[in-house]
């Protein structure tokens, strides 16, 4: 299988609009897929594990989200990969978790500490080294807009209103997938175009725009951790 990067970006793109090309990439690379469920299994998967479909339709969303701009699709869809197992290890052990009613006081907690003592320690291990991964990347793509992490917890809303105005403005932008584009290209925040799309003052935008490009970039890059954090902070609004 050849991994060159233009090849991959071009089967890519034919691959979004044509469901046959969409198959014959995931066919593959099925190497690849495996490759990246076997390291969150810690074994080679087997065809008959749920872990191993998941990760097929996490490439194909990947294939979906993707674009040239993101950087190496194989990155992205490795990323997407990762943060959909995770996703599912943690409904699992919820579903786990639901202990049944026929068993005593005393079972219950035997059991509960068993499924405590078997996935909390894999658990936040997996989630510490996703979260660190997303971070680091995210870090490395902030630097080539200009912006590092202490810029943008210096640069983040204090109050209330100002949240609110830059909620709006991320909304507009996710809602509008164009102005994302410009934005990843040129590595500028498009504040004239925000502010009038989302009716709001071009100057609030302004004072944090070290913010915003922080967030634009998880809106666009599948940060599936990072965004979770976002959201808590916009909270109350749409989800970013």
């Amino acid at each position: 299988m050849n991994f060159d990067a233009h090849q991959i970006i071009s089967r890519v793109y034919k691959a979004k609009e044509d469901s046959h090309a969409a198959d014959e990439l995931i066919s593959d690379y099925m190497p690849f897929i495996k490759s990246e469920t076997a390291k969150f299994l810690n074994r080679p998967p087997e065809q008959s594990d749920d872990e191993l479909s998941i990760a097929m339709f996490a490439f194909y969303e990947a294939i979906k989200n993707y674009s040239k701009l993101r950087g190496s699709f194989l990155k992205f869809a490795a990323l997407q990969i990762k943060n959909r197992l995770i996703d599912n290890y943690r409904k699992e052990k919820r579903n786990k978790g639901q202990i049944s009613l026929d068993v005593s006081d005393d079972e219950k907690t035997d059991l509960k500490d068993t499924i405590r003592d078997e996935h909390d320690d894999y658990e936040e291990n997996e989630i510490r080294e996703a979260t660190k991964q997303e971070i680091e990347e995210l870090s490395a793509q902030m630097n080539d807009f200009g912006v590092s992490m202490s810029d943008v917890a210096e640069n983040s809303p204090r109050q209330r209103r100002t949240l609110e105005i830059c909620k709006k403005a991320v909304a507009y932008a996710r809602n509008n997938p164009d102005i994302l584009e410009d934005f990843l290209r040129t590595k500028r925040v498009p504040l004239a175009k925000l502010a009038e799309g989302a009716d709001v003052e071009r100057k609030s935008l302004e004072r944090h725009r070290r913010y915003l490009v922080a967030v634009l970039l998880i809106c666009t890059n599948g940060y599936e951790i990072m965004r979770g954090h976002i959201m808590q902070v916009l909270k109350g609004g749409e989800k970013v």
